[in-house]
């Protein structure tokens, strides 16, 4: 298609910033009962971005692996990271043990973000411990 042999060529985050701008107050995604519209997760991917850049130090090119549920939170950091221009390693919630380990080592990310009910078990102190969600391998 022609977007896609444009240069350089549109991603997934420019179509959400141009759809935000466009129609902040459009839902976007519907959670349980709770709607959030574009304008929702421009904002909270903005808190998110900056404390990740400013609090933790994350940099453009740092990959970040994402141990989180289904849920918004997931969408706004997704949202979040590439605005900072980190790349994302999708970890799956389900993965324990060797496989969790595994997919920890291949992502050879800079930070783990998990939600505190995700304690996967890598062998390395039981999982992520008592980090507040964070994990520097």
């Amino acid at each position: 298609s022609r977007r896609l042999s444009r240069r350089p060529a549109v991603t997934l985050l420019d179509v959400f910033q141009q759809h935000a701008r466009r129609r902040p107050h459009q839902p976007l995604l519907r959670f349980q009962d709770e709607i959030y519209t574009y304008e929702d997760m421009d904002r909270r991917s903005n808190r998110a971005a900056w404390a990740l850049s400013r609090r933790l130090g994350l940099q453009s090119g740092h990959t970040v692996a994402v141990f989180l549920p289904n849920e918004p939170t997931y969408v706004w950091t997704w949202l979040a990271l590439a605005k900072l221009g980190c790349p994302m390693a999708c970890l799956n919630c389900n993965v324990r043990g060797r496989a969790l380990r595994h997919a920890l080592e291949a992502a050879q990310a800079t930070l783990v973000l998990a939600s505190p009910g995700e304690r996967g078990t890598t062998g390395r102190s039981g999982g992520f411990g008592n980090t507040g969600g964070l994990w520097s391998p």
